[in-house]
C-alpha cells in the first residue's frame, strides 16, 4: 500500500491529552465536551474508552448557553472541547464568546460520521463493520463516508443473481475473519444459505466474525473453523466432513514490504495454500471455486503480486485439467482481480486514522502513485456476483472488477484530511514544504496537519494495472465485471510444484526470489 509506516518526526506541537486539539497546548484534567447530542455521545465513548486521555466531566449543547454557562460555573474545566464541521463554526460563536469570558481554553474537532448502509431491492446489505484505531490509541474520527473519499458512487449489489448463487447452498470463506472474508460472509449470511463455514487461522478475527454473524443472522447454520489451509491433509479432511457447495479463497499475505522480506511465507501462504484448497474443492466436488487475487498479479514487480500470479496459474491449470479429462466436471473455477480496499485492515484509512489521533503526519510514499480502490461492501457484492457468471469455457476465467479511474493517493489524503476540518501541509523528510505540488486551499480555517513523503518502498509500483493489456478484457455482461481474454498459461504442475516446494523451504531470500521469477517471467523488480 502507499501509506508508509509512520515517520519518526513529530511536527506541530499539539494538546498531549487530546492529541487531535487546536488551539492552546495545555494539558485536560477537567475537559468538557460541546456538542449535538450525538457527536458528543459518540466522542465521550472514545474518549472514556481511551487510556491517558481524561474523561469529560461534562457534556453541553451549543444552543443551551444558560445551561453551559451553570456547567462552567459548577464544573471549572479546564479545556473545552467543540465538537462541529468548518460549515458550523459560526454556529458555535456564542459559545466561544461565552467560554472566553470565562477563560476557558478552547479546542475544536470535527464530528465522527456514519457509514450508510446501502439498500438493494427487498434485501438490506449489511454496512461494512464500522473501523477504529487499534485498542490503546487516542479516539479517532475513522468513521467517514468511504465512497465519498473515492468520489464515484459504488456499483449496487445485484440482489437476484447473488441470491441465485448462495441460496440454500453451503458456502466456505477461507480468511473468513480478513476484510474481504467477512464481507464476503455478511453478505452471503444474508441471502439464506444452508450454511456459512467461516475457515480462519486467526483466532480473535474468527472468533469476531462468528459472533457478528451469530447476532445478526441467529436462523442462518454457520460453523467456525480455526484452520491454517496450507496443511494440505487437513485442508481435504474439513471439506469432506463439511461439503461445501461454493468456496471462496480469500485467505492471503497481502503486504508488500512485508513479502519482499519473507518471499518463502509468500510463497507458502499464497500458492501452497491455495493449491491444498483448490485440490480439495475438486476432490470433494465444490460447484465453484473462486480465487481472490490482486491487480498486483499483473505484471508483477512484487512478491505478492508474483505468488497470487503463480496462484493463479495453477488454479487456471487445475480447471484446464479436470475438463480434460473429465466429461462433465463439477467444479468450475475462476478468478476475481481487483485492487485495493479503502477501509480494509492495515490499509491506508486505518492508518491515517492512526496517524492523524498522533497529531500526525500522515504518511504518502511518491506523490505520483496511484492506485485502484473500492469499498470493501462493493467488491464483496462484485466478488460473489462474478462467481454467479456461468462461463462454459474450458479456461478458468479471471474476473476484472471496474474500479474506475485510479486514484492519485495524495488526493486521497488530501479528501481524508478535509473529510475531518484539517488544512494539508505537503512536505519532505527533512520537513521542509514540499514546492510544485497543488495542495488544496481548505473550505475553512482549520487545524493544519502534515503530508509526508516517505519514498517508494521496495516492490511498490508507481502505478497499479488490472489486466495486461486493454484489448486483453471482454465484457461479461454483468456491470462492473468484465473478463481477462488472454491464454492461459499451460505449464506443467508437478514440475511447478516441485520447484516451487524446494523453494518455500529455502532461508535464501534471494534464491526464492528467483526461482518465484523463473516461473513468472515477467515479473520485473523496482
Amino acid at each position: 500500500m502507499s501509506a508508509a509506516p509512520h515517520h519518526a518526526t513529530h511536527h506541530a506541537a499539539l494538546n498531549p491529552a487530546l492529541r487531535l486539539a487546536s488551539g492552546p497546548a495545555t494539558t485536560a484534567d477537567r475537559p468538557i465536551l460541546i456538542g449535538d447530542s450525538e457527536s458528543i455521545a459518540e466522542l465521550d465513548v472514545q474518549v472514556r474508552s481511551t487510556q491517558g486521555l481524561a474523561p469529560a466531566v461534562g457534556t453541553f449543547s451549543e444552543s443551551d448557553l444558560n445551561s453551559l454557562a451553570r456547567g462552567l460555573d459548577r464544573l471549572r474545566p479546564d479545556l473545552a472541547v467543540l465538537c462541529h464541521t468548518a460549515a458550523d463554526r459560526d454556529r458555535f460563536a456564542p459559545a466561544r464568546r461565552l467560554l472566553a469570558d470565562r477563560g476557558v481554553p478552547v479546542v475544536s474537532v470535527a464530528p465522527l460520521r456514519s457509514v450508510i448502509p446501502p439498500r438493494s431491492g427487498t434485501h438490506t446489505v449489511p454496512a461494512a463493520p464500522r473501523m477504529y484505531v487499534s485498542p490503546g490509541s487516542a479516539w479517532s474520527a475513522t468513521r467517514i463516508d468511504l465512497a465519498a473519499l473515492l468520489d464515484r458512487a459504488p456499483l449496487p449489489l445485484d440482489p437476484d443473481s447473488v441470491s441465485a448463487l448462495i441460496r440454500g447452498k453451503r458456502v466456505l470463506i477461507t480468511g473468513a475473519g480478513g476484510s474481504i472474508g467477512s464481507e464476503l460472509a455478511r453478505i452471503a449470511a444474508s441471502f439464506d444459505p444452508a450454511c456459512v463455514i467461516l475457515m480462519e487461522r486467526a483466532e480473535n478475527a474468527l472468533f469476531e466474525i462468528d459472533r457478528q454473524l451469530g447476532a445478526r443472522h441467529p436462523a442462518i447454520a454457520r460453523r467456525a473453523v480455526l484452520h491454517d489451509v496450507v496443511d494440505a491433509e487437513r485442508t481435504l479432511q474439513h471439506l469432506v466432513d463439511l461439503r461445501p457447495d461454493i468456496i471462496f479463497h480469500a485467505a492471503a499475505h497481502k503486504h508488500v514490504p512485508l513479502m519482499e522480506d519473507h518471499p518463502a511465507h509468500a510463497l507458502t501462504n499464497n500458492f501452497f495454500g491455495t493449491r491444498a484448497i483448490a485440490d480439495a474443492a475438486l476432490a470433494v466436488g465444490a460447484e465453484r471455486f473462486v480465487l481472490i487475487s490482486s491487480d498486483k498479479a499483473v505484471n508483477p514487480t512484487s512478491v505478492m503480486g508474483a505468488t497470487k500470479r503463480l496462484a493463479e496459474i495453477y488454479v487456471q491449470q487445475l480447471h484446464r485439467q479436470a475438463h480434460a479429462t473429465s466429461v462433465a466436471p463439477r467444479t468450475r473455477f475462476s478468478m476475481v482481480r481487483f485492487g485495493n480496499v479503502l477501509g480494509s485492515s492495515c490499509s491506508v484509512v486505518p492508518i491515517w486514522s492512526a496517524q492523524l489521533v498522533d497529531g500526525g503526519p500522515l504518511t504518502v510514499t511518491d506523490p505520483r502513485m496511484t492506485r485502484y480502490f473500492m469499498t470493501i461492501n462493493e467488491a464483496a457484492g462484485l466478488v460473489i456476483r462474478a462467481a454467479a457468471i456461468n462461463d462454459p469455457s474450458p479456461i478458468a476465467p479471471v474476473y476484472v472488477l471496474d474500479m474506475g479511474e485510479p486514484v492519485r493517493i495524495l488526493d486521497l489524503a488530501f479528501r481524508f484530511l478535509g473529510a475531518h476540518g484539517y488544512t494539508p501541509r505537503l512536505i519532505d523528510r527533512d520537513g521542509h514544504v514540499v514546492e510544485g505540488v497543488t495542495v488544496p486551499s481548505p473550505q475553512a480555517a482549520g487545524q493544519r496537519v502534515d503530508v509526508l513523503l516517505t519514498g517508494i518502498r521496495p516492490g511498490e509500483k508507481i502505478h497499479e494495472e488490472l489486466a495486461y493489456a486493454a484489448e486483453n478484457l471482454r465484457p461479461t455482461g454483468c456491470p462492473g465485471i468484465q473478463a481477462w481474454a488472454g491464454a492461459d498459461a499451460d505449464v506443467s504442475l508437478p514440475a511447478l510444484v516441485s520447484d516451487l516446494g524446494r523453494a518455500r523451504l529455502s532461508s535464501d531470500a534471494a534464491a526464492v526470489i528467483a526461482t518465484i521469477r523463473r516461473h513468472v517471467p515477467e515479473m520485473t523488480r523496482t
